[in-house]
């Protein structure tokens, strides 16, 4: 494994779009202001919140998709 490789990197080049907008469609959700480009500001909550969200409709995706 590379030293660079995070593991936030996109897999497929063509998803990076969607996943900026389903970001800030999470952030939205959620009640965090999202900016385009560095949001090094975000308190831990805040950036957490985003996450979880992403997270959870992710499986809500899954699920509906099993049905």
């Amino acid at each position: 494994m590379s030293s660079n490789n995070n593991g936030n990197s996109i897999m497929v080049p063509q998803a990076k779009e969607a996943m900026e907008k389903f970001k800030m469609e999470a952030a939205s959700e959620v009640g965090v202001n999202l900016k385009q480009g560095y949001n090094g500001d975000l308190t831990s909550r805040e950036a957490g919140s985003v996450g979880g969200q992403m997270v959870k409709k992710m499986i809500e995706a899954y699920e509906n998709g099993l049905k």
